[in-house]
């Protein structure tokens, strides 16, 4: 039996359906995570769930006695305690037997009486027992790890929560709900305001987390080490998608173009058919006209044919353009640091920090909160001084700077105003035009950036940096505010940029696609290496292990269109010899078979079974290699044709 089961339901708010018959089944082991555009109805579903909402139409159901553990975004947390005395309230029986204890015990001190004191010690024992059977003696430490898993320090705990900023309030939340044990976790953005040793701790509890969880989150890398499943909203239904992130953009890439080719090859079927009926209707034909007309009503009734383009998310068109000069000065040093030191005060950032950046270079920088991260690309900026050690930048180059801050928007302005700011010759056509490509349509031109989400006025700074055509970008978190798909426009952008890009983020993903070399700065050390996000993890796993780190080594990762000239030449395919249209109907029916298999990893009883999961999940990649060679020479067929 599933542990959470929503079957037919209907939400509607006004005139507006968010969620129409849908159903959904969650099981008890299982990581789930949940994605979908804004406002789609992931957090309705969680509320449903949660019982903060009733459905107009359909049911919810819980396993007997199933607690729920529920973070929001914006969590209600109470501003007249203490941090400790917060996050510690959730152990308010603990704590009454506690303070029960320490009173049979002043009862015993102060008593003499044999038989009353040997009757105070026996209920002292009996209340005893129940406080150790409850956890007593260890939540304390329980405690204390949480919170120093989610970046809070000791020194942190008497503070009262009023004074405590918004992200602090969230991680107080955060721990508050993970001391509670729930066997069903409902976590909606969990890693927002989380540095990337907290998001890495998270990821690490939950991944021991012995009952479900269903994650809502735009950490895709978070998803990927995670999640057993991806479920998706869109168009008020939910569909379900085996295995993790990357194995859901893959298998949503292949559903995506086998919905064009039938759309393409099903609109084309139709219009020929009509053009037959239009044309014979009134002549010799005109039997035949009329049957075909017929049986052509029937069946797109019937729903058999793709007659409606995929109502995909749309994606911002995110394309930078390099300085003319910029390919003149390969192989020269863009940025040298020698022996850098800042501090503010007695906060010492970094001490003796140096490093070198060369044209080409694709320079990540992450690390925990209050490092310097920021810090050291204002003073690589100039606009910040350091107090010891040698920065030099070299000359000619044009630099984009992306400051997380938004500082450099006009609120008052509208945003195509906010745009000619960058490029004064633009005519306003011109700039409704490039906005387009950035999601603004319509009279969301006209809106004051004062108005716009965070994520709009990130897409707004996007295009100006755009327009400048630098040839060396800095960018510091670029993906804060950014859903998915704008997150995956923004990289597939950077990774066709020629320039250089020197970059702070906390978002595992990007910094695997995006960097070739990476500085981790801690606030005991700083450390450069030759790879991405994922090959830092590797080497500290390693010496964790025991192992020596791998020898850093100065060759750098080879560019996309590097890679692409050393591709070696497709191997043949047995499906090489077949046509356009076979290919097609093979396509389209191992999907189907595709499409059986993911719909019984939905299966509460599958996903009991380990073995059977194992052999789904043979089964998928099986067929996943299939789709994939048929795919490819689909498309090669095509392009011939």
């Amino acid at each position: 039996m599933a542990a959470v089961s929503l079957q037919g339901i209907t939400v509607q708010f006004g005139t507006q359906v968010v969620l129409e018959d849908l159903s959904l089944e969650l099981g008890s082991g299982e990581t789930v995570g949940l994605i979908g555009a804004n406002g789609v109805g992931k957090t309705t579903l969680f509320r449903l769930i949660a019982g903060e909402l009733q459905a107009d139409l359909g049911t919810v159901t819980l396993s007997k006695g199933l607690k729920i553990g529920y973070l929001k975004q914006e969590p209600d947390v109470g501003l007249e305690r203490t941090l400790h005395d917060e996050v510690g309230s959730v152990f308010a029986d603990l704590l009454a037997l506690e303070k029960k204890l320490h009173a049979a015990s002043e009862e015993m001190a102060g008593e003499h009486d044999e038989a009353e004191l040997a009757r105070l010690m026996a209920r002292y024992e009996r209340i005893n027992e129940q406080f150790i059977a409850a956890g007593g003696y260890g939540f304390e430490t329980r405690l204390n790890e949480i919170m120093g898993g989610l970046g809070f320090s000791p020194a942190d705990y008497a503070l009262p929560m009023s004074v405590l900023s918004g992200g602090q309030k969230c991680r107080s939340a955060l721990a508050k709900m993970l001391l509670q044990d729930c066997p069903m976790l409902l976590l909606d953005e969990p890693t927002n305001h989380l540095d990337i040793d907290a998001v890495r701790w998270l990821e690490k509890f939950l991944a021991g987390h012995h009952g479900g969880a269903v994650v809502i989150s735009h950490d895709r890398y978070l998803l990927d080490r995670l999640a057993d499943r991806i479920v998706e909203v869109e168009r008020r239904h939910v569909f379900s998608y085996p295995g993790n992130y990357s194995n859901y953009a893959q298998a949503k890439q292949m559903l995506l173009l086998t919905e064009q080719r039938r759309y393409q090859k099903d609109t084309e079927f139709v219009k020929k058919e009509r053009e037959f009926i239009t044309k014979h209707i009134a002549g010799q034909r005109t039997k035949e006209a009329q049957g075909r007309r017929k049986r052509l009503d029937r069946r797109l009734a019937a729903g058999e044919f793709v007659t409606d383009k995929s109502a995909t998310t749309r994606k911002a068109k995110i394309t930078f353009k390099a300085g003319e000069d910029r390919g003149k000065r390969r192989g020269h040093t863009v940025v040298r640091c020698e022996e850098l030191t800042m501090q503010y005060d007695d906060n010492v950032l970094f001490t003796d920090l140096s490093l070198q950046i060369e044209t080409g270079d694709r320079f990540g920088i992450t690390g925990p909160n209050g490092t310097g991260k920021s810090t050291l690309l204002k003073i690589i900026l100039g606009e910040v001084q350091q107090v010891g050690g040698k920065v030099e930048v070299g000359a000619g180059f044009k630099i984009g700077y992306y400051d997380q801050e938004h500082g450099e928007l006009d609120l008052g302005r509208t945003v195509v105003e906010e745009i000619r700011t960058a490029a004064p010759e633009m005519t306003e056509q011109a700039a409704r035009s490039l906005l387009a490509r950035y999601l603004f349509s319509g009279e969301d031109v006209y809106k004051q950036t004062g108005q716009l989400s965070g994520g709009e006025q990130s897409r707004v700074r996007l295009a100006k940096l755009i327009l400048a055509a630098p040839d060396v970008l800095v960018l510091d978190e670029p993906t804060n505010h950014l859903d998915i798909p704008s997150r995956e426009a923004l990289e597939e952008s950077l990774l066709e940029f020629g320039g250089t890009i020197i970059v702070v983020s906390h978002d595992r993903y990007f910094l695997d696609r995006i960097a070739d070399r990476l500085l981790v700065i801690r606030a005991d050390r700083h450390t450069t290496y030759a790879g991405n996000y994922s090959y830092y993890i590797e080497q500290i796993e390693r010496e964790q292990r025991g192992g020596a780190p791998t020898k850093v080594s100065g060759k750098k990762k080879r560019s996309r269109a590097q890679r692409e000239d050393v591709t070696p030449k497709r191997k043949s395919s047995p499906y090489d010899r077949l046509g356009v249209e076979e290919l097609e109907e093979m396509i389209i029916a191992k999907e189907e078979q595709l499409a059986l298999i993911s719909e019984r990893f939905g299966d509460p009883e599958v996903c009991k079974d380990p073995d059977l999961l194992d052999e789904l999940k043979e089964e998928t990649d099986a067929l996943s290699c299939e789709l994939a060679q048929l795919d490819e020479a689909w498309q090669e067929r095509v392009d011939l044709e």
